[in-house]
């Protein structure tokens, strides 16, 4: 009975954890506007009766959401599509600078754009080397990936080289601490990020084969 429980776990416990991860996204990029579409679909009376085992009210919200989610995507292409056959790179800087302008929209908007190039034009060799590192305390250790040298500031606040290490949690790896510690701390381990997540999220139990 046991060996058939951690079986059933096994299975389990990943496809969980990827259906809450699914939901948030997904009711992050719906929740501004379910309400719009809901009272839209709504007015039309969509499905009144509901639907199978759905009532009226799940059948228009879960509705609202595809719908939103199907809308955001093609606003998403159409925008690239524009933005790369007919917007040049002078109208660009026009708009950047003005928005650079705005009070306070100006400090939300250059955050934003900096996190963004760092992600997906930066350097490519954040988050690939995993290392242990002695958190919370220097007796314990976690497994952790290398984000990049930390800021000059904090380096020479304390007269030494800082590494920034991003440390994830589990079982949900989204969230974490981002650490800074020293050279000398760190312990290089010869495995992919995959395998370290993988470890992570499965709470020990699926170890790197390595």
């Amino acid at each position: 009975m046991k060996k058939y429980f951690i079986t059933g776990l096994i299975i389990l416990l990943p496809l969980t954890i990827t259906l809450l991860i699914i939901g948030f996204v997904v009711n992050f990029l719906t929740k501004p506007f379910i309400g719009l579409v809901s009272n839209f679909l709504s007015h039309f009376e969509f499905m009144k009766g509901g639907f199978f085992f759905l009532t009226h009210e799940q059948v228009v919200f879960y509705t609202s959401q595809l719908l939103i989610l199907v809308m955001l995507f093609f606003i998403t292409v159409a925008l690239g599509m524009f933005t790369r056959w007919f917007l040049t790179n002078a109208l660009l800087k026009i708009g950047d600078r003005i928005v650079h302008r705005i009070p306070i929209v100006n400090k939300v908007y250059k955050t934003t754009q900096e996190i963004t190039k760092t992600l997906f034009a930066g350097d490519k060799n954040s988050f690939n080397q995993v290392v242990m590192v002695p958190f919370p305390h220097k007796t314990t250790y976690m497994i952790g990936l290398v984000v990049r040298e930390a800021p000059s500031l904090c380096c020479q606040a304390i007269g030494e080289e800082l590494i920034s290490v991003l440390v994830p949690t589990t079982p949900n790896p989204t969230t974490g601490f981002l650490l800074m510690f020293r050279k000398e701390d760190l312990i290089y381990l010869d495995i992919t990020p995959e395998e370290a997540l993988k470890y992570i999220v499965s709470c020990g139990v699926i170890v790197p084969d390595k």
